[in-house]
């Protein structure tokens, strides 16, 4: 290369791959060159390439942080590390977590708020539908102990479902409190009327939602409802009665099709009683989908879909729902769904039988055992 010619950015992680063939953990160096949205993977126990340079569109610059879970080529990589300082510097420097609670009065339009954050570039990397108790809620809020709204505040905070997300983006502590708008509703429809408290608020309490207002109040948040020691957060709000189970698959999630998925459910009078953001490996993907195999050709694909990165998993409440959101859903297959039920989720948002958007419990009898499955063994 002459001295005239510009360098080729280049971006390095360290990965780790479960390999289910062998039982272990394999590490890797990813190297993404965003010119042509190509990859190449060096073995780091065998010390050589493991994937020369080749191209592959499926993955995106925006996918690439530490903590991560990405697909190449049908192999689940965790990214561990940042490989090297340019990569630190690049892509790591302005990441930031925090904590969006949507309170008890928006909670019905989260699909709204959740088209709003992805239209401000802030992924969800955690979502959980949760019920705080006053204690619960007493205890997220004691740094407003003295001030003359605490107890409505608490009161009204416990008093129905909320949605606690962790956002993650550039400077994502700011972006979210400025999407938020100023804390008092009446003021945010003055000041900025396309808040999301100017547009779905009604006073400083029953405000849409909190944010975390500093890196260290997101982090002490964050651990509050998403804690590291796993079983200590808030539960789950899901009932496991008279439900039936809804995942929005990895690929409509990283597509940004979350929100108009859940705005397309509550829209057709569908109550969403639990709602959770998981990681699905792939002994459990293969195991939650065990009676697909043998019988269904996409079956191998379906399970790479599923832990291919985060979906989202939805408890449907109501005593019809297995039957009724099923049709909803529509065929299996898009195309087909486009022609014969073309307002079904698969007709709107799905791509093919893999990446169809959304699975949805086939069998009465299966709905409660899958809810069951995410909500009660995955997150036990």
């Amino acid at each position: 290369m002459s001295i005239f010619e510009i360098k080729e950015d280049r971006y390095a992680f360290l990965t780790e791959w479960y390999d289910p063939t062998a039982a272990l953990l394999r590490r890797y160096q990813l190297f993404y060159f965003p010119k042509d949205s190509s990859v190449e993977m060096f073995d780091v126990k065998n010390q050589r390439i493991f994937l020369r340079r080749t191209r592959y569109q499926e993955l995106r610059l925006e996918d690439l942080f530490v903590g991560n879970r990405v697909n190449v080529f049908s192999r689940q990589l965790n990214l561990i590390e940042y490989g090297d300082q340019y990569t630190a510097n690049k892509l790591g420097s302005k990441k930031e977590r925090t904590l969006a609670l949507i309170k008890p009065d928006v909670v019905t339009k989260i699909g709204d708020v959740l088209e709003l954050i992805h239209s401000s570039n802030l992924l969800v990397t955690k979502a959980k539908m949760t019920a705080l108790t006053g204690k619960q809620a007493a205890d997220f809020y004691v740094e407003h102990q003295s001030k003359p709204f605490f107890n409505n505040l608490v009161q009204f905070v416990s008093s129905g479902p909320v949605v606690a997300l962790e956002l993650m983006g550039d400077e994502a502590v700011s972006i979210w409190r400025r999407l938020l708008g100023p804390t008092d509703s009446s003021a945010a429809r003055k000041e900025a009327p396309r808040s999301v408290r100017a547009q779905f608020g009604t006073d400083a309490v029953k405000n849409v939602g909190h944010g975390s207002d500093s890196l260290a109040a997101a982090a002490r948040e964050l651990e509050f409802f998403f804690p590291s020691t796993v079983g200590h957060g808030p539960p789950n709000t899901a009932t496991c009665t008279e439900c039936t189970c809804c995942i929005v698959k990895p690929h409509a999630v990283s597509e940004g099709l979350t929100g108009r998925i859940l705005n397309s459910i509550s829209a057709a009078g569908f109550e969403i009683s639990a709602l959770q953001m998981f990681n699905v490996d792939r002994p459990n993907a293969e195991e939650f989908y065990e009676v697909y195999r043998g019988v269904v050709n996409e079956y191998p694909g379906m399970v790479t879909e599923l832990c291919s990165g985060p979906c989202l998993v939805l408890e449907i409440h109501g005593a019809d729902a297995p039957r009724s959101f099923r049709a909803f859903c529509g065929p299996a297959d898009p195309e087909i769904s486009r022609r014969l039920r073309p307002t079904s989720l698969r007709a709107l948002y799905g791509k093919d039988r893999v990446k169809n958007a959304v699975h949805c419990s086939d069998l009465p009898e299966d709905g409660f055992l899958e809810v069951q499955y995410f909500f009660r063994i995955l997150d036990g």
